[in-house]
């Protein structure tokens, strides 16, 4: 394997760089669901426990709740069975839960990853160049 000091800049920059640019954008991302779409998944998931507590002050505490609202709400749909568990997801929300929404769940929950793995890997890079 080459050293990255030997790669050209630009693709240094990008191997580097890409991971910080694009948890930037799965963040953006984020907040246009919290407010483009919150109220329809308020809607589609009216039964669950999560909502009934939570769901007057979801998208009203301000940017960083509002994050952390999305990431559980993105979690307790992408990946449901522990929230079945314990009883935060209702089963008939999520068999219901509109298609649309969880594909924007999905490429958020994308996004994030892979800007996490992408940031280990040129993390690992630059340490055993």
């Amino acid at each position: 394997m080459t050293s990255i000091d030997t790669w050209s800049p630009w693709i240094a920059l990008i191997v580097t760089g890409g991971p910080g640019l694009l948890a930037a954008a799965g963040l953006a991302f984020s907040l246009y669901l919290t407010h483009r779409h919150l109220d329809a998944i308020k809607e589609a998931l009216k039964n669950s426990r999560y909502i009934y507590l939570w769901g007057p002050s979801l998208g009203k505490r301000g940017v960083i709740w509002s994050l952390l609202e999305m990431s559980k709400i993105t979690q307790m749909i992408i990946f449901p069975r522990s929230s079945l568990i314990i009883g935060e997801l209702d089963p008939g929300d999520l068999e219901k839960f509109p298609p649309y929404l969880r594909r924007l769940l999905l490429i958020d929950m994308i996004m994030i990853s892979t800007s996490f793995a992408w940031a280990a890997v040129a993390a690992l890079l630059i340490k055993f160049k």
